[in-house]
This record gives C-alpha cells, structure tokens and sequence, in this order.
C-alpha cells in the first residue's frame, strides 16, 4: 500500500467534487398484488405509481449535491429518452461534463408489489465510445478539490486518456474510487477504495479479514481501502508508515447508532430495509469528508454514518420523483409538517424547507419545488398566509385562499408537508422546523435573506437554486389583466350558452 506521508498536502483553497462514472436511470413501478396470472405462476401486478432517479454515478452526484459543495458530474451520456429523463433529473443540482456514448442508456425497472421487488427489467447496453477525451473534462478535473469515481462498468473508466488524468490527479487531491468486478482497476495513488465485501470476493481476494483490505490495496497501490460489510460496517485498511515499511493499520467501523445485531451479523430490520444505493452513500460522504481534509478513518465512520442514515430513511427511493400513476384521490390530506419533520429526524434523515406565497403555481414553482426535494429526504413548504400574501403583493391578492394553496402544493410529489405563517417572514416558524436545508430561488443571489440567520443557527444552511427565466405569478396576473383590458365586448350569454 502506498505510504500516507507520500500523500500531497492538499490546500485550503478547494475545488468541486468531480464525479466520475457510468450513468443509470433507475425506475421503480409500485403496485399491489393479491393474484396469479392465469396463462403462468406468476404474480399481477397493479401498478399505482412510478419512481424516477439517476442511477450510478447520477445518484452519487445528486447525492454529493446534499451535501453542500459544488459539484461536477463526468459520465458518458446519449441522446434518448432515458439520457433526457436523466439530465432533467440533475438539471440545476449538477453540472453536467458529458462524454459520448454508444448505444441507448441503460435503464434499471423494479417492479415491487406490496413494497417487495418481485423482478427487475434492464435495457440499454450503452458504453462510452472510446475516443480522445473532450477538453471539458480535462477542465473539470483540473479545478477539482476531490474525485470520486463510480464505476458501474460500462467503459467511463477504461479510457486511456482520462486514467491518465486521473492517476495524475490522484498524486495532487483526494481520489475515492468504488470499484465494480467488471469495470477497471482503480488508478495508482488513490486516498481511499471502498468495494464491498461481494465486490471484493469477485475481485479475487480472500474473504472478511484485513488480509482482504492488505491484498487489494497492495494490488491497487491505494492509500487506504475500505470493505463495507452491510449491517456490520466496514473494515478500513490503510497504509501505516509508523509500523515500518509496507505496514498496515486496520480499524472496524461499525453501524452507527445503537441498532444490534444478530448472531449472523444482520441487523434485526435488515430483511425489511432497501438498501439500493448505500454503496453510493458511502462513497459521497467519505469523499466529500476528504474533500474537507478529514483522515480517512474519520472518513470512513461518516461514510458509515450516512450510509446507515440514508438506508433508515428509505435508501434511493427516498430521492426519487414520482412520474405517473398516482390520482388525486391516492394523495393524503395535507401533512402535519412538523409530525413529518419529527419521523424524517428520527430515521436519521435530511429535512429540507422552502418557502413563498405560491398563488398560481406555474411552472417554476414546480421546477424549483422538484430540485428542492432532491436535496434531502422530505420538503415541507412554509406558505404565507392569506394576510400575509395581502400585506406583500397588494390588497388584491392572493388570488387562492391560503387552504387551496396548501391542498395543490401538498398534491405535488414532491412536496411532503406544508406550514402556514402570517408573518412578514418565515423566520419564526423555521426556529421550530429547524430545516437542515433552506432553500431560496437564485434570484435572491447577493439580497439578504431575513430568515437564514434562524436557520443557520440551528445547524442548518442556505441553498440557492436556478429558477426558471421568465416565470412570475404577479407578471402572469398583469398579463392576464391586460388582455382582459384589450378583449372586445360581448353581448352576454344566454343561459343556455353558459351551461354549454
């Protein structure tokens, strides 16, 4: 393994984290069961509602933007319906470095019935042509502060020229690489390599000890490699020039809270918890900790914090939009925001919050809504009171009372709860939601935000989204006056006119 006092000393100046790899759409159709096919033994599924979210290395990029730093997305991306579903699901929470691809993008469907995944359905067979790499990328990893790589095989990271980069890269900033059986070997140098122990099996080495750690990060000439071992934790290997050359120091991390185990090392909610994206959890809290210059056990107990969080709060499907499906009356009543906020904090989760007057949703209140929720594992949406509205736009509005508003907003899927306030501000209802994340549009760059010292104060922070251009509910209103103003008269109608 290579010697940690070998390791650059990395700068307080820092860069985005850079993420590297193949990019998934992933899709879960949700529905219930209660029969057989009648043609085979096979259970009918009646779907009631479809999930979408980036997949791979799309995932670990939205997951990394949770965390606050800016961040870069390299994978290898096409041009169909998928590759579109994809880049509109990162749309203003990641930029977006695209490498070409060849073939369709691949796309992952679950399909579970009563909350159990009964099959999975895959297309796509995409890779990344293997061609010179764009300038662009060179760029995005020349100003990163960290990388981390996520390899799901499908060719990113097999390119001749962006290993290069890479490897030299990895002599200057923290390098995270989680590894799959059929992609490439890591790069030499990097600060840390985290398969899994399923992974690492496939990889050829010997099973549940440190001697696995030793081998492959030998093999890989890795700083540090971490094993994760599901409900067990993960095994952290790393290169310990104390002990003389080629020594080794090997810590156990294990779950973090008070969850036990069982005798065969599972958790005792184990078989009820989806675990889909951990892998990816861990990976983006231990680069991101490096990125802030944590050592890497330090590293590795945050990645296994955060993993374990993010599999209580309900793993991928808890950052996933919902596309289809779902009628009106399948919505709840509105939900009691500070309720959500208690269950969302116990799981371990991130609560993120946002606020307006919302009179004649449009389309960029969606937008922002939808790139809000994906910051964290529930929205709640403080909204101003009708008095509120009056006192802030005039004695003409709202135009919806303040309980339609709240009715149509907690319709969205992305909105989990709704609170109204009759003051100037948010602020005092945010010192009882105590959000993790606050979030305001862009148009609020260099204006002072009233309320974000209430929220940073209670350990939160203030997040700036892209709004989209052009879209204003007091311009709709004007617009919507004006044309009135200009219409030509009518005679009005006769009774039987207005009930056609």
């Amino acid at each position: 393994m290579n010697d940690p006092a070998n390791r650059p000393v990395h700068g307080s100046t820092k860069g985005p984290l850079v993420v590297v790899g193949d990019s998934l759409l992933d899709v879960d159709l949700e529905g219930s069961s209660d029969r057989l096919a009648p043609d085979a033994p096979v259970p009918v599924v009646d779907v009631t509602r479809e999930w979408q979210r980036p997949g791979g290395a799309g995932l670990a990029a939205l997951l990394a933007a949770r965390s606050g730093h800016e961040v870069v997305l390299v994978t290898a991306i096409g041009a169909d319906e998928s590759a579109d579903r994809l880049r509109g699901l990162l749309g203003g929470l990641v930029e977006v470095v695209a490498l070409p691809l060849v073939g369709g993008t691949s796309r992952k469907t679950r399909v579970l019935a009563n909350g159990v995944p009964v099959t999975r359905l895959d297309v796509g067979r995409g890779r990344a042509l293997d061609a010179p790499v764009p300038q662009a990328v060179h760029d995005a990893l020349d100003r990163a502060g960290a990388v981390l790589v996520a390899d799901y095989g499908r060719g990113v990271t097999s390119l001749d020229g962006l290993r290069e980069r890479l490897a030299a890269r990895a002599r200057e900033i923290p390098v995270v690489w989680d590894p799959h059986p059929r992609g490439s070997a890591p790069v030499p140098g990097c600060a840390l390599v985290t398969p899994n122990a399923s992974e690492a099996r496939a990889l050829g080495s010997v099973d549940g000890t440190a001697d696995q750690g030793r081998l492959l990060g030998q093999r890989w000439q890795a700083h540090a490699v971490a094993v994760t071992l599901g409900a067990r934790g993960a095994l952290l290997v790393e290169a310990d020039p104390s002990s003389g050359s080629g020594g080794t120091r090997d810590t156990h991390v294990p779950l973090d809270g008070p969850e036990e185990v069982d005798a065969a090392g599972r958790a005792p909610h184990a078989g009820r918890l989806d675990t889909c994206g951990a892998g990816d959890a861990f990976a983006v809290a231990a680069a991101v900790a490096l990125l802030e210059d944590a050592a890497p056990a330090e590293a590795v107990r945050r990645a296994v914090a955060s993993a374990t969080a993010f599999v209580r709060a309900g793993a991928a499907t808890a950052v996933s939009t919902e596309v289809g499906y779902a009628t009106s009356s399948d919505r709840p009543e509105p939900a009691d925001a500070f309720a959500l906020v208690a269950q969302v904090r116990a799981a371990g989760g991130t609560v993120v919050a946002t606020g307006g007057c919302f009179d004649l949703l449009h389309r960029g209140h969606v937008s922002l809504l939808t790139a809000a929720r994906s910051l964290g594992d529930a929205l709640v949406v403080c909204l101003n009171s009708d008095a509120s509205v009056s006192r802030t736009k005039g004695p003409d509005r709202p135009l919806v009372t303040a309980e339609d508003r709240a009715r149509v907003l907690s319709a969205l899927a992305c909105v989990d709860g709704v609170v109204v306030f009759d003051e100037a501000t948010p602020a005092e209802i945010l010192a009882e939601l105590r959000p993790d994340v606050w979030v305001k549009g862009s148009d609020y760059a260099g204006q002072d935000i009233p309320e974000a010292r209430v929220v940073e104060e209670a350990g939160g922070r203030v997040v700036l989204l892209p709004v989209v251009d052009g879209y204003s509910t007091t311009r709709l209103v004007d617009r919507s006056r004006a044309t009135a103003s200009t219409a030509p008269a009518h005679p009005r109608p006769t009774r039987t006119e207005e009930n056609s």
